[in-house]
């Protein structure tokens, strides 16, 4: 990989380890909550609770690690994070007390804004300032196979042998394979000076908006919002996705086949962020990325389980276009000084959302059925909406 540009480099790197990352975090709980659950006599939701409060912790530490990454780098960060997330995973391979399993968990929700895509995003701007966007699409566009690779290969070890092996494979992992990019392949020297954003380009045809004159409060708390509803209706679906297409009236096996196809989806999405929006303001993709589930909600509520599939194709995109705009929305509007811990505060709101939304998306499914979809489509059209008005925010200085 020496002879591969910074660039390239940079980018294969972090996607890697990227994957790794998510697969041994977020989609973690998928596969193992069950068996841990059921080896230390507890219900299930008390491990989904366990989880909830990882990402309470992710939320509280993100904008402190967001500094620390704009004032050392990332490199330091990024390998930070792999000591903790194996000693996250050994200390749940281990544990002989359910106290033992929430302190498991808890750690890993100290090592999630050290280890994913906010540290990543902010190494990237502080590298390459305001030609990160292509990087950090890149970054997602790997990574985007986390699910892909943790789901099968947890489930594989868990059958084999045990959850408690699961655990220590992706310990053993972190320490290897995570620690070695991070310190192999992430430059030591990260001191550029941050760029200032370019004045966005239009597409054929689009013209761009104004960009905003400093990062604005008004605006800063508007993306936070929108990020937070983005956040709550992508967890809730992350969750409940087989049980919504079910409630529509598709089968068990159509609404599990259906639901298989969102990580392909999200992909598509990035890739068309590649091929299409890349030459767009950020604003643009941010806009088509909130109105794509609302589209998918209107076909699944008018036409029903023959839907099924059209909407998980809707929703996965919007969801893989949403990931890349978090990371390139802020650096475009308000440039790369103090990208890191600006994306921990815009983050924050989201990750205290998606805590509980596991739990609350599901009681509205119970009580409302396939309607609770509406709920996810109205605040994301509403987000749409609020987005479209940015311009003029802009204009009048945000």
């Amino acid at each position: 990989m020496a002879a591969l540009s910074l660039e390239r480099r940079a980018t294969l790197a972090l996607g890697s380890a990227q994957l790794l990352a998510w697969a041994s975090s977020y989609y973690l709980l998928a596969i193992l909550a069950v068996p841990m659950a059921r080896q230390f006599g507890l219900a299930n939701v008390w491990v989904y609770a366990m989880f909830s409060a990882a990402l309470v912790v992710a939320a509280a530490l993100g904008p402190l690690v967001g500094r620390w990454v704009d004032q050392r780098g990332g490199r330091r960060v990024l390998m930070a994070s792999n000591g903790v997330f194996a000693a996250a995973h050994l200390l749940l391979a281990t544990a002989q007390h359910p106290a033992q399993l929430l302190l498991g968990w808890l750690l890993i929700g100290a090592a999630m804004p050290m280890g994913l895509y906010d540290a990543a995003f902010a190494t990237l701007v502080r590298l390459f300032g305001s030609a990160a966007r292509p990087r950090i699409v890149g970054v997602t566009l790997i990574a985007g196979f986390a699910s892909s690779v943790s789901w099968p290969l947890t489930a594989y070890v868990e059958h084999a042998a045990s959850w408690r092996w699961a655990c220590g494979l992706w310990a053993a992992l972190h320490l290897t394979v995570g620690l070695g990019i991070h310190a192999r392949l992430i430059p030591r020297d990260e001191h550029r000076p941050p760029q200032a954003a370019p004045a966005p380009t239009a597409g054929e045809g689009v013209a761009a908006p104004a960009p905003v004159r400093g990062p604005s409060r008004g605006v800063l708390w508007l993306l936070a919002t929108v990020f937070a509803v983005s956040g709550f209706t992508f967890a809730a679906l992350a969750a409940h996705l087989p049980r919504v297409l079910e409630a529509s009236g598709a089968s068990k096996t159509a609404a599990v086949f259906a639901a298989s196809l969102v990580g392909i989806s999200q992909v598509a999405g990035r890739v068309m962020e590649v091929g299409v929006f890349s030459r767009w303001h950020p604003l643009y993709s941010a806009r088509i990325a909130l109105v794509l589930h609302p589209l998918g909600v209107l076909l699944l509520t008018l036409v029903g389980a023959p839907a099924a599939v059209l909407f998980t194709a809707l929703h996965g995109a919007g969801v893989g276009l949403m990931t890349i705009v978090k990371g390139t929305l802020p650096l475009a509007l308000f440039g790369a000084q103090g990208f890191g811990q600006r994306a921990g505060w815009l983050e924050a709101p989201s990750r205290v959302v998606q805590a509980v939304t596991p739990v609350l998306f599901g009681l509205l499914l119970e009580r409302l059925g396939e309607h609770a979809l509406w709920i996810t489509g109205i605040g994301m059209f509403v987000s749409f909406l609020a987005l479209l008005q940015l311009r003029r925010s802009q204009a009048g200085g945000g």
